[in-house]
This record gives structure tokens, sequence and C-alpha cells, in this order.
């Protein structure tokens, strides 16, 4: 794995589900809006690298598996994906189970 890391390096992607939901680089650190009355500010770990693709897309690259699979848990802890919408901030791939929510009235019953 470190031989890897050093010549090709590793990297996560992230995607962000939502309407209104978008990140942005600051400098070196990331803003991301995901519906919270703030933004939320992530500072990377030593020797990771965080980038915007669109305003959707995230990607966390670096030498250390470890550190990048930390910073993108870290990233997915701001906003899980709602199991009923499937809003929020998931892997680049990731499947999302959505649940069916309240079942609909059954009209003309007593």
């Amino acid at each position: 794995n470190m031989v890897t890391g050093v010549s090709s390096g590793f990297e996560k992607q992230l995607e962000i589900v939502g309407v209104g939901y978008r990140a942005e680089k600051a400098g070196e650190k990331l803003v991301i809006r995901v519906g919270y009355s703030h933004l939320v500010e992530v500072e990377p770990l030593p020797g990771i690298t965080l980038s915007v693709e669109g305003n959707t897309r995230i990607k966390v690259s670096g030498i250390n598996k470890e550190a990048v699979g930390e910073m993108a848990a870290r990233i997915r802890r701001i906003r899980p994906p709602d199991a009923y919408k499937g809003k929020g901030i998931r892997y680049a791939g990731e499947k999302v189970h959505l649940k069916p929510g309240k079942a609909g009235k059954v009209v003309g019953k007593k």
C-alpha cells in the first residue's frame, strides 16, 4: 500500500445530493452548504488534498490510504444520506436504500 500511495496515490470521491446542497473551495479549506443555518468548513488532514468538481462532487486524495478514508468519512458525517429522500453526502457509487415513508390513507373506509 505504501508503494501504491507514493506512486499513484489514493482517492475517494463523494457526491452531494439535494436541492441547494453544494461545496466550494476556499483556499485549502472546503466550504459545504448542506441545509444547515451555517456554512460548514472542513480543514484537510496533513497530506490530504481536497478538490471540488462542479459543485456537487468532492475528491479526497493523498498518499496515505487510511488518512484519505478518514477524511472522506469526516466529510460524509457532516450530512449522511437521508433514509427517506436520499439527500446528503454519500460516497460515489454508494447505493442508499430508501424507506417507503407513511402509507397513504385508504379512501372510503370507515
